[in-house]
């Protein structure tokens, strides 16, 4: 008996305090109250036990049983990963035995591709068909395919053929195993063999990415030069490389044409000048390319207006945003805001970065030269 109905037959044979009792409290403080042995008559019972009522078995047994809420028959359908999906399931009693009654002999999940389609349709020669135990409420499906949309049936195959459909999942979209071909990071327009610009001279503007009419290739470089210090903006402006090389000029200079450069020359690995050596001489061309970029992201209130130093940055449709910047010799700083679109409440954050090269032996693979070796 649950605890209500004990608390109803408690209250019927005046149990005092019977709403503050435990479960068990209630069953000692009824059974106390029963009859005495059947052998016992009425007349030589107490007083207070001779009128009570017949035995908590007796009263059980006459109870209807405790009622159960109605389920709703349906299926739900979730993708876990690429390769299996999760259902789970109810069937109301009426349904099943209506499905039983109609011939109902298996109980059967029906899985369909309904990828870019509408209307309750699916691509032909896709639907699978898992018996599952008819006692069962969930059950792990192998995905015949990633990267598309799925929908699943509940229903009773008939035994002389046939199908009961039961209930439709809602349809979801099972994961991809590669990576997604979508990308949005927006890269800078430089390369390698770009040539630094110089004092006052304005970057080249490229043409506007197709995907996002907002994006403008040369706002990267322009966050760039403004971020650069303005004491060190020209000067380490280039690659580490490029500045390694200027500082190597007047002592290259001081060379001369009898000076001898590194690697290069007759008196290169062990050779002299009648050509003849300790080792067999080789001949060889060999490059070596490196660089770095800075990423800078982050997201706001996609109605806000954020912008890096003076410079307007679009914000993707969930307010983030990440940009990709040359990220050379020298110290840069990147001061970062928010304005909400009232323009009542700002946030901000500066970022600072220095890059230092210590060594630089590169070159690119046009400039390299064949060296003895």
């Amino acid at each position: 008996m649950t605890l209500r109905q004990l608390r109803q037959v408690a209250s019927d044979l005046g149990v005092s305090l019977y709403s503050r009792k435990t479960k068990e409290q209630l069953v000692d403080a009824i059974n106390s109250r029963q009859p005495l042995d059947s052998t016992t008559s009425d007349a030589e019972a107490p007083a207070d036990q001779a009128w009570t009522d017949p035995s908590l078995s007796s009263l059980e047994a006459g109870l209807a049983p405790a009622p159960r809420p109605e389920s709703d028959t349906r299926v739900v359908f979730l993708p876990r990963d690429p390769q299996w999906a999760y259902v789970f399931w109810e069937i109301s009693d009426g349904d099943r035995l209506q499905a039983q009654q109609a011939g109902a002999n298996q109980l059967c999940l029906r899985v369909a591709d309904v990828t870019g389609l509408s209307g309750g349709g699916s691509h032909p020669h896709t639907l699978q068909e898992v018996a599952v135990n008819s006692h069962a409420t969930e059950w792990y499906l192998p995905v015949p395919l990633s990267d598309r949309d799925y929908r699943v049936e509940l229903g009773y195959r008939k035994g002389g053929g046939g199908w009961i459909s039961l209930a439709t999942s809602a349809v979801a979209r099972v994961p991809a195993l590669h990576p997604s071909e979508q990308i949005f990071d927006q890269f800078v327009p430089f390369s390698l063999e770009t040539t630094p610009l110089q004092p006052g001279q304005a970057p080249e503007t490229g043409s506007p990415n197709s995907n996002d009419s907002r994006s403008d290739n040369s706002l990267h470089e322009r966050l760039y030069q403004a971020a650069t210090l303005p004491a060190t903006r020209w000067r380490h402006l280039g690659r580490g490389s490029e500045a390694f090389h200027e500082d190597d000029l007047a002592g290259s200079a001081a060379l001369g044409a009898g000076g001898q450069s590194s690697g290069v020359g007759v008196w290169a690995s062990g050779r002299n000048e009648s050509g003849a050596g300790a080792m067999a001489s080789r001949q060889r061309a060999f490059w070596l390319v490196a660089d770095a970029e800075l990423i800078v992201y982050g997201a706001t209130d996609p109605s806000a207006r954020l912008s890096i130093g003076d410079e307007d940055v679009p914000l993707s449709s969930d307010g983030t945003f990440r940009v990709q910047v040359p990220f050379r010799d020298g110290q840069q700083i990147y001061p970062i805001k928010a304005v909400a679109a009232d323009g009542e409440q700002k946030r901000n954050i500066t970022l600072e970065f220095e890059r230092r090269t210590p060594e630089d032996n590169t070159n690119t693979a046009s400039q390299a030269v064949a060296e003895w070796f």
